[in-house]
């Protein structure tokens, strides 16, 4: 079965035209297999088919990467790493920071980091509002968070200046757009191409003036 897995995700990365060594590919099929694991006994996911999860949640999540800057990243309310911890394991180089306030999650997140030594990862178990770091982000993710202006909201006491807020949405998010508050620039909202899935996917970038 990991031969098919690994020929379905070889197919998404040449939709997606994003060149990948062989050590990195082992290592997402090695977290799609943590993933399918642990999702039978703590429900990580709602999406139970393992063939699903190669397309729904690696392909979805790399279909930003070539948004992605040098900076420093963090990933809120990543739930089991999508798309932070799938980024992290394509890019050793990034420092990347995972965080969720649900414990199963990232307990899961810690066990992939310690499986697949993960050294560039950060996991962080805490409410978003919250978290008070001594460091700042070039690089703000989040993928099927609530709203635009709540990712916002809720996290620009950690944006970098000159950073990214990177939000990944289905549907063009007209109406979320149009409640961002009047400090916040939207820097271009790109259509994405996700090979496997339906439906629409966009990735918005916005900054703070």
């Amino acid at each position: 079965m990991t031969e098919a897995f690994k020929a379905q995700l070889e197919r998404g990365l040449q939709r997606l035209t994003l060149e990948l060594p062989e050590e990195a590919i082992a290592r997402l099929l090695a977290y799609h297999a943590l993933l399918v694991k642990w999702n039978k006994a703590y429900n990580l996911t709602s999406v139970r088919d393992a063939a699903q999860m190669i397309d729904r949640h690696l392909i979805d999540s790399l279909s930003m990467v070539h948004t992605l800057s040098d900076g420093d990243l963090i990933d809120v309310g990543t739930g089991p790493g999508l798309p932070g911890m799938v980024i992290a394991l394509i890019k050793p180089e990034l420092k990347v920071w995972l965080l969720d306030s649900n414990g199963k999650k990232t307990r899961f997140l810690n066990q992939v980091k310690m499986s697949l030594g993960a050294d560039n990862v950060t996991v962080v178990h805490h409410r978003l509002e919250s978290w008070q770091p001594d460091v700042k982000f070039a690089q703000i993710t989040s993928r099927a968070f609530a709203t635009l202006s709540d990712m916002v909201s809720f996290s620009r006491h950690l944006l970098a200046p000159n950073g990214r807020f990177l939000a990944m949405k289905g549907q063009f998010p007209e109406a979320e757009l149009a409640e961002l508050p009047a400090d916040v620039t939207l820097i271009a909202v790109k259509p994405l191409q996700v090979p496997g899935t339906d439906g629409e996917r966009h990735l918005v970038e916005l900054g703070l003036k």
